[in-house]
């Protein structure tokens, strides 16, 4: 199908799932990144009236919080800002320090700004009635690139099916504004990081080998082990059986 048939199903199943639900709207995370704006987009286009754009800045870039602003103001979409430096400072004043590896506790303090932006969003979906849509994609969700519980805790995934380069495609569809396709994709979680740094894998090879199962020995290795290090991200956890 063609990039409008595309974004015509995505704004249906939208409504089709909410309405299902006995929901009145969708609630989303606003980060100023592509995947958020395409979601913004379709969302609004499917709830017009009932589509609400959170932004929650978490001692993070300025240019992300300029960029939802922008997003938000081009597409008419209502937003409102919590911010969650205060939550996250009072939280990592009282929960407890362990001191391991420099990279776990960088880690440890990237979920927990997640899983904070999570209890927001849910705190007013379950106010307003809404879902709460999230942005993951399919590149993302095949290696686990995402927080459990955090940006992966959400009622509905629109972009699940879609690898990165076809995002960027619904992006250009949708006439996202090109500072916001063109940026190196991140999730803003501290100075300079970059979702493909992180991942250690580029999001072109990354969709390639998703779509066509074409990659180098390496790179094979290296994607089935992080889909194995992260299945239990993509399931219901597991029930002992006796």
């Amino acid at each position: 199908m063609d990039t409008e048939q595309r974004a015509q199903k995505l704004v249906a199943w939208i409504k089709e799932k909410v309405q299902a639900a006995g929901c009145r709207g969708v609630v989303l995370g606003i980060s100023g990144g592509l995947d958020s704006s395409v979601v913004a987009v379709l969302c609004q286009r499917a709830f017009p009236q009932n589509t609400l754009g959170v932004i929650m800045p978490c001692h993070s870039v300025d240019t992300d919080k300029a960029h939802a602003g922008v997003v938000a103001s081009h597409f008419n979409i209502p937003t409102m800002e919590v911010s969650l430096d205060g939550a996250f400072d009072a939280l990592t004043r009282i929960l407890p320090d362990y001191q391991p590896d420099p990279s776990l506790s960088q880690l440890a303090r990237a979920n927990l700004k997640a899983r904070l932006r999570m209890v927001t969003l849910y705190y007013i979906a379950n106010q307003l009635k809404y879902m709460v849509a999230g942005s993951g994609n399919r590149s993302e969700i095949t290696v686990g690139y995402f927080t459990k519980y955090g940006d992966g805790g959400v009622d509905i995934l629109p972009l699940g099916n879609l690898v990165k380069g076809e995002v960027r495609e619904l992006a250009r569809y949708l006439e996202i504004p090109r500072e916001i396709i063109d940026k190196p994709p991140s999730a803003g979680l501290w100075e300079g990081q970059t979702d493909e740094a992180e991942m250690g894998i580029s999001y072109e090879a990354l969709d390639r080998y998703i779509l066509t199962g074409a990659a180098p020995e390496e790179l094979k290795s290296k994607i089935e082990a992080k889909k194995a290090a992260a299945a239990h991200k993509c399931e219901m956890p597991p029930i002992a059986e006796f």
